[in-house]
């Protein structure tokens, strides 16, 4: 008799990979939202998810959501860069 198998856990790191290679940048933002260790993109990153989930609210504050959010992109696709390797 064989024990069952049990899958292999998925970490953060993983899901967000998948979720950038998806083009799933809401999911992506949102989950990077919760990482401690974004090293200089930390702020940058924060600030688009905020800024997706409450547009009005940063409006309001004179900032522009869309470019907010392009720059937590662009440093998702900095620190998390597509592999060649699949």
């Amino acid at each position: 008799m064989t024990a069952p198998l049990t899958p292999v856990p998925i970490t953060k790191t993983q899901r967000l990979r998948e979720f950038i290679a998806a083009g799933d940048w809401a999911r992506a933002l949102s989950l990077a939202n919760t990482f401690r260790h974004l090293g200089p993109h930390r702020d940058t990153i924060r600030l688009a998810h905020e800024c997706r989930v409450h547009p009005r609210f940063y409006r309001g504050l004179g900032r522009d959501p869309e470019a907010v959010t392009a720059a937590g992109i662009a440093a998702l696709q900095q620190l998390y860069p597509e592999r060649q390797d699949k």
